[in-house]
């Protein structure tokens, strides 16, 4: 399956065939919660949180592929993702795309 953010794939020419998304709403453990909002006091990265929104973001592209595979396509074009918090440390993140088939 290939997966792109343009709108076209150079050298092939595409039927579109349906939009397709895939989306999760991750949280995380009270115990890195705590942890994390004690980072917020000393400053820098926040990782368990980088590592929840990663998490989030390869199993909403994982059922966004599920979907497109389910309708025989090739590729997914004009990706994009979006993310916006639930509630605090949780996040949903959504991703939606094009999917194609070759000609």
């Amino acid at each position: 399956m290939i997966l792109v953010n343009t709108d076209y794939i150079t050298g092939k020419e595409l039927e579109m065939l349906s939009l397709v998304k895939g989306s999760t709403i991750q949280t995380k453990n009270v115990g890195k919660d705590i942890s994390q909002g004690l980072k917020h006091l000393i400053g820098g990265e926040l990782k368990a949180y980088n590592e929840m929104m990663n998490d989030a973001r390869a199993l909403a592209t994982k059922r966004m592929v599920e979907e497109a595979i389910s309708l025989e396509a090739d590729a997914v074009v004009n990706i994009r993702y979006a993310s916006a918090a639930i509630m605090q440390g949780a996040a949903e993140v959504i991703v939606y795309g094009t999917a194609v088939k070759f000609k």
